[in-house]
């Protein structure tokens, strides 16, 4: 069961008002790793009063308690997800913007190999491909 961001900031001892619930709920809700004005977008369907700059100081709160992490990947916005114990890497869809979570063990051996090919014991890595859908 995925714990919601909520739980995570009254765990955490983040202060939670109500503008900031909604947010930590829609964040919860997402499917996809939104940027600042995507999530602002979905925030104001369910509160008109809540600005941008309350979502992106929110955000900035949620990423320096360590409940989200930011993602700055090429050629587009920061976009921010939940951050999860379990490691995943992430495929860029250059054209649509769409983003492919997976996890593979044949890449996480050969990154392991690499470091230790070189002398370095792994600790953390992030991995982003980025592609264009092929023509069926």
């Amino acid at each position: 069961m995925k714990v919601l961001i909520e739980q995570k900031c009254i765990d955490k001892g983040v202060k939670l008002t109500d503008q900031r619930k909604i947010i930590a709920k829609v964040m919860s809700e997402s499917e996809d790793h939104p940027d600042v004005d995507e999530l602002y977008k979905r925030v104001s369907k369910i509160d008109a009063k809540i600005s941008i700059a309350t979502v992106y100081r929110t955000v900035k709160l949620f990423e320096e308690s360590g409940i989200l992490t930011k993602h700055e990947f090429k050629g587009g916005k920061a976009r921010y997800e939940e951050l999860n114990e379990s490691h995943h890497d992430h495929l860029i869809d250059i054209k649509t913007g769409e983003i492919i979570e997976f996890v593979d063990d044949e890449i996480e051996k050969l990154q392991k190999k690499v470091a230790e090919k070189y002398g370095y014991e792994l600790v953390d890595h992030r991995l982003e491909l980025y592609g264009v859908k092929k023509k069926s």
